[in-house]
């Protein structure tokens, strides 16, 4: 699972793939939405300590049954149930509230994602986040999109004046990243989880620095990012949803913050 694009292939995805993706995604925002702000949500605490609630689970078995229903053979993964294993080679990949905490405490920066791989590698992405009505999606070789106008990152080629987000700084195990950063004109902010990654896709901030991830949460930027003219990979530089770190920038920043992520 979570296979890489393989090189040389540039096959285009389906767009129905695409569109079924987004529609799964707004239908599982809709769920979500349902319990926004409700002060009776039940906030339960997984074995790793990380909360879960009844929209988490409502909306992934909600995106489980409509890929189970129209494509029966296929594999899915997801945050908070068991992993279903197809026989078609083809997999999803769904996180049905990124960003929980965000939606616990009434912040409405969380995302619902959905992601697509095939034989060829990553293929769909989406990030919906419904209170702040906005999905970007994108498909292999057909670009990507931000409620349906074309998305690109940005084009600043330096640290000085640019913006870099990351999901909170308490994810770090050191601070020299954030002091080299200081020593530049670089804006720093915690507009994070999908919602940066949703950021930079568009080209509204410049980079997002992501210290502790699973695959689920950023399987979708395997696509997205690429198809917006950016670069997505880990903190080793490579393109992967399994490091256990991410790092998206347009082209011109990634190297320089890959080399201070790694000083």
């Amino acid at each position: 699972m979570f296979i890489e694009n393989i090189p040389g292939e540039n096959m285009n995805v389906d767009q129905k793939l695409v569109d079924f993706a987004v529609s799964i995604a707004k239908e599982a925002g809709d769920l979500t939405l349902s319990f926004f702000n409700d002060l009776n949500l039940e906030i339960i605490k997984k074995t790793d300590g990380s909360p879960v609630t009844e929209a988490d689970r409502g909306a992934e078995r909600l995106l489980r049954q409509r890929i189970s229903d129209s494509f029966p053979e296929d594999s899915i993964i997801g945050e908070e149930e068991e992993n279903v294993i197809g026989s078609s080679g083809r997999t999803w990949i769904l996180d049905p509230i990124d960003g929980t905490q965000s939606f616990i405490n009434g912040v409405p920066l969380f995302a619902n994602l959905v992601a697509f791989e095939d034989e060829h590698g990553s293929a769909v992405g989406v990030i919906n986040l419904p209170a702040v009505n906005e999905c970007i999606w994108a498909g292999r070789g057909l670009g990507c999109f931000a409620d349906g106008e074309k998305a690109h990152v940005s084009n600043i080629e330096t640290l000085d004046g640019c913006c870099v987000v990351t999901s909170g700084v308490d994810y770090w195990n050191s601070l020299s990243f954030f002091k080299s950063l200081s020593k530049t004109e670089t804006t720093i902010r915690t507009w994070g989880d999908a919602y940066g990654y949703a950021l930079v896709a568009t080209g509204r901030v410049d980079a997002m620095v992501d210290p502790i991830v699973n695959p689920w949460d950023v399987a979708p930027m395997m696509t997205i990012i690429p198809e917006a003219g950016g670069i997505f990979t880990d903190f080793n530089n490579i393109k992967t949803a399994n490091g256990g770190n991410a790092l998206a920038s347009n082209p011109s920043l990634h190297t320089l913050l890959i080399d201070l992520v790694n000083d």
